[in-house]
């Protein structure tokens, strides 16, 4: 038997168990739960669209803890019609990875790295790539006139965490009595 076969049929799950190819790594102790021990299809005709909204556009998950046992990660799609913009809104604690499928959507955010707030505008095409750091108020939103905007989104997190924001940034005092 080769030490691959050896690695493959040896996956128990018990404390200080190798594999073959990472013997500085060891399994967790207890029984691997069955989530947790195969490879998960999700097919694109079977996203999940019971995930957190926002208003202007459609999420649907692909992985997720509902959907595969994920613990640390989800991914899925967001769709935004033509002529749309999406609420303002951030995901909490979450790193979001996105890749763009389709369209040219726009991500707006509001950089006072400077010390000067300014509205920031990052003009996207397919093959792209935006990544949106935890807590980074933000929207999405499609110029286009025809063509519907097709992202997918990787996460940090078990969940797709979404906090629909009145607006890009905090009001001071005096705009919030107004």
């Amino acid at each position: 038997m080769t030490s691959h076969e050896t690695s493959l049929t040896g996956a128990s799950g018990t404390e200080g168990e190798h594999d073959a190819f990472h013997p500085d790594l060891t399994r967790p102790a207890g029984p691997v739960p069955p989530s947790r021990a195969r490879v998960h299809h999700i097919r694109a005709d079977a996203l999940d669209d019971r995930t957190a909204q926002t208003e202007g556009m459609r999420r649907f998950a692909a992985v997720s803890g509902r959907t595969v046992g994920s613990e640390r990660v989800w991914m899925g799609q967001t769709h935004v019609s033509p002529g749309i913009a999406s609420s303002d809104h951030h995901h909490g604690p979450s790193e979001t990875a996105i890749h763009i499928l389709r369209g040219n959507p726009e991500f707006v955010f509001l950089d006072d790295s400077s010390g000067t707030p300014e509205e920031v505008r990052i003009r996207t095409a397919p093959g792209d790539y935006v990544f949106v750091p935890p807590f980074v108020p933000h929207r999405e939103e499609n110029p286009s006139t025809d063509t519907e905007a097709v992202i997918v989104i990787a996460r940090s997190t078990q969940e797709a965490i979404v906090v629909n924001l009145p607006g890009l940034y905090v009001l001071d005092k005096e705009e919030q009595a107004e």
